[in-house]
């Protein structure tokens, strides 16, 4: 079996596309261990520590940016240390209630990526690089 087709893959490719179209925890856990973490070195996501409440924060991103979409520019596996990364870059506009301030019309065009570890066919850990401060500044929300 070559990488591209491992389990490990399309769990990455699934939780992926889940996460970034708002499934939420419901739908995501499926590919995650219970107590996945999360890390973030940006300040919106700061106070976010497991996989479970950052896939809630992007199902409830899908409130004020309801036509959040993404796009995959790169996907990598590397077999040697179980884990696979996603560069995506998202687009959206601000149309909708509940951001930190009033409806914008705004639309937002960020790169970030994924890096997932996995233990065995789950994800364990996942770290997101993404500048916050740029993407923020693009709705207006700052």
């Amino acid at each position: 079996m070559s990488i591209s087709e491992s389990p490990v893959t399309s769990s990455a490719m699934a939780f992926f596309d889940a996460c970034e179209s708002g499934k939420g925890w419901d739908v995501c856990k499926q590919w995650c261990h219970d107590s996945a973490s999360f890390s973030c070195q940006a300040d919106t996501l700061a106070e976010i520590a497991t996989l479970e409440s950052y896939t809630e924060w992007m199902k409830g991103l899908l409130t004020p940016i309801p036509d959040l979409t993404y796009e995959i520019r790169a996907f990598a596996v590397d077999s040697e240390r179980n884990s696979v990364t996603v560069y995506g870059v998202v687009h959206g506009t601000q149309t909708g209630e509940g951001g930190p301030v009033p409806p914008t019309g705004n639309r937002v065009t960020a790169d970030y990526v994924y890096v997932m570890e996995f233990n065995g066919e789950k994800i364990q850990h996942m770290t997101k690089i993404w500048n916050d401060g740029h993407t923020l500044k693009q709705l207006g929300w700052v």
